[in-house]
């Protein structure tokens, strides 16, 4: 064999020696992704205890409670313990409008409070404890696009608003259930829905006016109460054997407030004034107003027996508020500022987001003492709307507009 032949069988030996090293190392690396995948990877865990690898609001979380950029999954009705007393009892979004029921026990000092809400996705209703700091599932009836929800007192039944899914603007009213077992529907395109113990108040409008009309709680023996040519108004009730009635707020038009009484009869009691909304204590004694002056909200009391307004040191929406069961105290979100804007317009409409505190305004005296200062709690801002508070004065729960998440402050 020649010198050249021999260095050309050489050179090929070498080759295929190369090419058999790479397929095996290629072969080796395959396995081991293969390995580590199936073995070794950290998969995302779904954990449904309270409090416990969990993102607190405002750090980086997304509406559907899954950190951004990766982590633990969370569900979106999983209770966080932000401090000793404040607690997000739901990512969101949940339908506006909670029951809260407490109860005394005799062998504890501490009543038993129980948060019922809608999860908004779902129709799912959810109960949620304070002394457990636990959610319960009540219901599994599927209603999507829940917006609002009226409650009994007892929290046995919530009649609940939505739209139609027929890409219709038609608005249902459903009276579902705490257990999600039977119901009703109510007359389509209600205007306005208020309950108490024994009756719901309805309120139909159009072109040529408006109807309110009492209903019992199942949704039999429809009374009309009262009529008006005005057909744009809300309506609730004001005491036992009155209603109130203003004109849907706009920050372009004067509204006006009135007392409905039993024949009915209406009587003025507050207006006109731009963006006028209102609400009622629950004895209808007093009517907390707001109106919009200068850019900003303004407040006032009205004594619904002498027609007195008095005035109020802090200056936000009713829609922010909300009454004690006696009468005596009101519980608000007031903005650090109201930025330049139309009122309430711009926040009914989410174009202006507020940075709320929530305040404790003494009916006696009309001095307001600092509740909760929401920053100092978390690292997000509180729009607050939506507030309940229960019978014993215990505990506040409200929505956070920012992302329509449900937050409970021990009292």
């Amino acid at each position: 064999m020649t010198l050249q032949k021999h260095t050309a069988l050489a050179s090929k030996i070498t080759m295929r020696r190369y090419l058999l090293i790479a397929a095996v190392v290629i072969l080796l690396l395959g396995v081991g992704v293969i390995i580590y995948f199936l073995f070794l990877a950290k998969k995302p865990v779904v954990t449904t205890t309270p409090g416990v690898g969990l993102p607190i609001a405002g750090q980086g979380t997304s509406q559907t409670g899954i950190p951004e950029g990766g982590g633990t999954i969370v569900s979106p009705n999983t209770p966080t313990t932000v401090s000793p007393r404040l607690v997000r009892i739901s990512v969101g979004p949940v339908a506006l409008g909670e029951s809260v029921v407490s109860k005394t026990v005799s062998t504890s000092s501490t009543p038993e409070t129980t948060v019922n809400y809608i999860d908004r996705e779902s129709g799912n209703i959810f109960s949620y404890s304070t002394a457990s700091r636990a959610t319960t599932r009540t219901s599994n009836k599927t209603i999507p696009g829940i917006q609002s929800a009226s409650w009994l007192p007892n929290a046995s039944l919530a009649f609940v608003r939505y739209l139609s899914g027929d890409n219709s603007s038609t608005i249902n009213t459903y009276a579902l259930p705490l257990s999600g077992s039977g119901g009703f529907f109510l007359s389509q395109n209600l205007a306005d829905i208020a309950v108490s113990s024994t009756s719901v108040l309805i309120l139909a409008s159009g072109v040529n006016g408006s109807i309110g009309s009492l209903t019992n709680v199942d949704g039999s023996h429809a009374t009309q109460i009262f009529t008006t040519p005005l057909s744009a108004i809300h309506a609730s009730f004001a005491g036992k054997n009155q209603y109130l009635v203003y004109t849907k707020p706009s920050s372009l038009l004067l509204g006006n407030a009135y007392l409905v009484d039993s024949a009915g009869i209406f009587s003025r009691i507050f207006g006109p004034r731009m963006g006028l909304t209102a609400l009622a204590s629950p004895s209808g004694k007093w009517v907390l107003v707001s109106y919009s002056l200068n850019g900003s909200m303004q407040m006032g009391l009205v004594n619904t027996t002498t027609n007195e307004v008095l005035s109020l040191p802090i200056s936000t929406i009713t829609d922010k508020c909300v009454w004690s069961a006696d009468d005596s105290v009101i519980y608000c979100g007031v903005p650090l500022e109201f930025p330049f804007g139309s009122y309430p317009d711009d926040w009914y409409q989410g174009a202006v987001h507020f940075s709320d505190r929530i305040w404790k305004v003494q009916v006696s005296g009309r001095y307001a003492q600092l509740v909760l200062d929401f920053t100092k709690e978390t690292n997000t801002l509180l729009d607050a709307e939506s507030l309940v508070v229960d019978q014993l004065n215990s505990t506040l729960v409200f929505v956070n507009k920012n992302d329509l998440s449900l937050w409970s402050y021990s009292l």
